[in-house]
C-alpha cells in the first residue's frame, strides 16, 4: 500500500497545492504552526473519514470559504485508487472512491489503512479508558468494516436506551418498562458482537505485543495486554437486568462495552498506575509497532505509518529502534528540524520543507 500523491484545495492553511510522495520515507519538517500536521491529518481523513484533531469538518476549511477538497492517489496490491473528500461549511462531507460516491463509511475503511502515532499516543497508557477504547475502535474498524457497523449500531442503541431511561425517571409505567425490555434485547445482541470482536483483537494483538515489547526493552520486560470487559457476553443479560433501577435513577446505561478498558500489565504490575514515564512510552511505542505487524498478518498489506512529531519525544534508544523497523512500510514523519540520525539513516527518503502552507 503506497500513497502516490495528494492535492489539497482550501484545506487548513493550504490554498491549492499538490505533492508527490516517496514510496518509503517522507520527512516533513519546518517551524511550528506552518502546516506539517495538516498533511498527516489530510491522509488520516482519507483513510478513516474523520480527523484526529477535531469533530467539526468546517474547522478544516480555510477561513471565509465554503468548502475544502482533498484528493489522494494510492496504490494497493498493484491497483490504483483515488480517494476524494469534499467538506462543506455546513459541516457535511462527501467521499468518493474512484469517482464513485461512498454511501456508508464501512465502504471506505480498509481501502487506505493508516496508523497514526502522535505525542498524545505516548500518554495512552496513563490516559483515561475513553482513549484506550478509541485506540481499539479505530484499529478494529480499519481491520474489519463489519466491526465499525456493529459499533455504530451499538452506540445508536445506547443513545436510544439512555433517552428511554430518562423518560422512565419521570414516570416508570408498564408501557415504558415494555419498551425498555425490547431495547435491552437489541442492546445486548449488538453489544455482544462488539465484545466478541474486541476479545479476538486483543488476544491476537497481545501475542505480537509481548514479543515486540520484550525485544524493544532489551529482553528485560514482560508485558501483557488484558481486555478489561465491563461485562462478559455470558453475563450481559443478567447484569443489564440487575442494573435497571440504578440506570433509571442515573438516567444512563452503566453496563456494556462502552465502559471497557485495556490493562497494560508489566511483570504483573498495572503500568497505568505504577509505571514510570519511560516504561509507559516504551509500552506505547511497542503497541504502535505491534499494530503494523497485526495488519500485515491479518490483511496481508503494509499500512501507512504517520509519525506526528513523535521522534523529539523519544530518547535516542527508542528513536533508533523505531527507525530500524520502518524500512518496509511507507512512513510520514513531521519534525521541526532534520536530525542527524534521520540524515544518516540508510532509508530512501524525501524531504519536504513546510512554510506558511507552502511545500518545498
Amino acid at each position: 500500500m503506497i500513497i502516490k500523491q495528494m492535492h489539497l484545495k482550501n484545506f487548513r492553511n493550504y490554498e491549492d497545492c499538490s505533492v508527490i510522495f516517496d514510496e518509503k520515507m517522507n520527512i516533513i519538517h519546518g517551524d511550528n504552526a506552518q502546516g506539517k500536521t495538516n498533511i498527516l491529518e489530510a491522509i488520516y481523513v482519507c483513510a478513516t473519514s474523520k480527523s484526529h484533531r477535531t469533530n467539526y469538518f468546517k474547522e478544516m476549511i480555510q477561513m471565509g470559504l465554503d468548502s475544502a477538497h482533498i484528493t489522494l492517489d494510492i496504490e494497493k496490491e498493484g491497483e490504483p485508487y483515488t480517494i476524494d473528500v469534499h467538506f462543506r461549511k455546513s459541516n457535511k462531507k462527501n467521499i468518493a472512491i474512484n469517482k464513485l460516491p461512498v454511501k456508508k463509511i464501512d465502504e471506505l475503511l480498509g481501502v487506505l489503512h493508516v496508523i497514526m502515532f502522535s505525542p498524545e499516543d505516548l500518554s495512552l497508557i496513563k490516559s483515561g479508558p475513553k482513549e484506550r477504547r478509541r485506540f481499539i475502535d479505530i484499529e478494529l474498524s480499519q481491520l474489519d468494516g463489519v466491526y465499525y457497523k456493529y459499533l455504530h449500531q451499538y452506540h445508536h442503541l445506547l443513545k436510544q436506551r439512555n433517552a428511554l431511561l430518562k423518560e422512565c425517571q419521570k414516570n416508570y409505567s408498564k408501557s415504558l418498562k415494555d419498551q425498555l425490555d425490547i431495547w435491552n434485547i437489541q442492546f445486548i445482541e449488538m453489544g455482544s458482537k462488539v465484545i466478541h470482536y474486541r476479545e479476538k483483537f486483543i488476544t491476537d494483538l497481545n501475542i505480537i505485543y509481548q514479543k515486540r515489547h520484550y525485544d524493544i526493552s532489551g529482553n528485560q520486560e514482560k508485558m501483557n495486554l488484558v481486555y478489561e470487559k465491563n461485562t462478559s457476553i455470558e453475563e450481559f443479560e443478567k447484569k443489564i437486568s440487575a442494573s435497571t433501577q440504578r440506570d433509571i435513577r442515573f438516567g444512563s446505561t452503566t453496563v456494556g462495552p462502552h465502559r471497557d478498558d485495556l490493562l497494560f500489565e508489566l511483570d504483573g504490575v498495572d503500568l497505568r498506575k505504577y509505571g514510570s514515564q519511560g516504561q509507559q512510552r516504551t509500552a506505547a511505542l511497542s503497541l504502535k509497532l505491534s499494530e503494523i505487524d497485526l495488519v500485515v498478518q491479518q490483511n496481508n498489506i503494509r499500512p501507512i505509518l504517520l509519525l506526528d512529531d513523535v521522534l523529539s519525544e523519544l530518547d535516542g534508544h527508542r528513536q533508533i529502534y523505531l527507525m530500524n523497523h520502518l524500512s518496509d512500510i511507507q512512513t510520514f514523519i513531521t519534525c521541526t528540524g532534520v536530525e542527524d540520525f534521520i540524515r544518516k539513516n540508510n532509508h530512501h527518503k524525501r524531504f519536504f520543507h513546510i512554510k506558511s502552507g507552502e511545500i518545498a
